[in-house]
C-alpha cells in the first residue's frame, strides 16, 4: 500500500524500553509459530469444532488475551498489537501457560481485519485504546465509521463488540458512532451495564492504573 493511502495511525509508540532477553528470544522462536497469516485466511478452522473466534484489538501486555484463551481452550483468540514490548509480553504469557489457541498480529489491527472473511468472528474486544484526547487528534482514534463498518462485516449475527475506556469523551464518541451504525444494537438495560465490567472480564495492570479522567466505561454491542 502506498504511504499516501495508509490510514492514519491510531496508536502511539512502537517500542519503548529494550525487550528482555527471554522475551526477545520468544520473538524469534515462538512468534513465527503463532503469527497470524499475512495473507487472507479463514480463522474458523483453527478453533475446535464449534469453537468461537475472538479478536482482541490492542491487547497491551497480553494479560487479558492469555487469560481468556486459558479459560476457553476450545476457542481461537487472535490478538493485534503494534507495540513490540506488548507483543513480547504476550508471548511470555502464551509460553508460560502453554497456550495453543492464540495467534498474534504484531501490527495495525486494520491490516489484519482486512484479511478475514465476512462473518468469521464471534467477538471483538477493544480495551482502553489510545484516547487521543486533543480535539485535533480525534481523527486518529481507532473508532471511526469505516472501522465500525469493517467490524460489522467481520462479526457474525449475534456476535459481540466490547469497548472499554477510562476517558469520558472517548466513551461518548464511541457510543454515538455505534448508535449510528444500524448493524449494531446496544445491550445496556441499566447504568451498571456500562459502569461495571462484564462478568467474564479480566482486569489488567493498565486498567488498574486509572490513567484516564473517569472510571472505566463499558460498552457492549451486538451484531444484528
Amino acid at each position: 500500500m502506498s504511504e499516501d493511502f495508509r490510514p492514519l495511525r491510531t496508536f502511539g509508540r512502537i517500542k519503548s524500553r529494550p525487550i528482555k532477553p527471554r522475551q526477545a528470544a520468544l520473538m524469534d522462536t515462538l512468534l513465527p509459530a503463532i503469527r497470524a497469516p499475512e495473507t487472507p485466511f479463514d480463522p474458523r478452522p483453527l478453533a475446535a469444532a464449534g469453537g468461537q473466534v475472538w479478536l482482541e484489538i490492542g491487547f497491551g501486555g497480553g494479560e487479558h488475551l492469555a487469560a481468556q484463551a486459558e479459560r476457553r481452550p476450545g476457542d481461537l483468540f487472535i490478538g493485534a498489537e503494534p507495540f513490540l514490548n506488548g507483543v513480547a509480553s504476550a508471548l511470555r504469557h502464551v509460553d508460560e501457560r502453554g497456550l495453543r489457541n492464540v495467534r498474534l498480529h504484531p501490527g495495525d489491527a486494520r491490516e489484519l481485519m482486512g484479511r478475514l472473511p465476512d462473518g468469521s468472528v464471534d467477538r471483538i474486544i477493544i480495551l482502553f485504546p489510545d484516547p487521543w484526547p486533543k480535539a485535533r487528534h480525534h481523527k486518529r482514534r481507532l473508532v471511526q465509521d469505516d472501522f465500525l463498518a469493517e467490524a460489522a462485516r467481520l462479526l457474525k449475527p449475534g456476535g459481540r463488540l466490547r469497548f472499554a475506556t477510562d476517558w469520558e469523551d472517548y466513551a461518548n464518541w464511541t457510543l454515538r458512532k455505534l448508535l449510528d451504525q444500524p448493524a449494531f444494537g446496544w445491550l445496556a438495560d441499566r447504568a451498571d451495564d456500562w459502569r461495571k465490567p462484564p462478568a467474564d472480564h479480566v482486569t489488567t495492570r493498565y486498567e488498574e492504573k486509572r490513567l484516564g479522567d473517569c472510571e472505566p466505561i463499558w460498552l457492549e454491542f451486538e451484531r444484528l
